[in-house]
């Protein structure tokens, strides 16, 4: 178990930014929740939508975008104080949650679309 470690970084400025290890781990995963939930229900969808090919892709990218802007919509000006970085939040888990979207997102397409 965790003691609550605390790690730093340097920002441009010079300013040293301590952030707890077990907060940014919670953070992580309450992230890694709402990716994998967006991948399921955009996902199934797209398989209503009967989306093939390259614009079924396109429209996991949308949502992947979609759910970066309201994390970071959500969190403020100060999202900061809740993750070290945007673009990690934006490509971590991009592929994990592409396997569940194409998992859904076939399953249905089948049930509907296919006699």
């Amino acid at each position: 178990m965790s003691t609550g470690r605390v790690r730093t970084k340097v920002e441009k400025t010079g300013e040293i930014v301590a952030y707890s290890e077990a907060a940014v781990r919670n953070n992580a995963a309450v992230v890694e929740y709402c990716r994998t939930s967006m991948a399921a229900l955009s996902g199934s969808t797209a398989g209503l939508l009967g989306l093939t090919g390259f614009l079924g892709f396109g429209f996991y990218v949308f949502a992947v975008v979609e759910l970066w802007a309201l994390l970071l919509f959500k969190a403020g000006s100060h999202w900061k104080k809740y993750f070290i970085n945007r673009r990690t939040l934006l490509t971590n888990g991009f592929f994990g949650g592409l396997f569940t979207y194409v998992l859904f997102w076939t399953f249905i397409y089948g049930m509907v679309h296919v006699y």
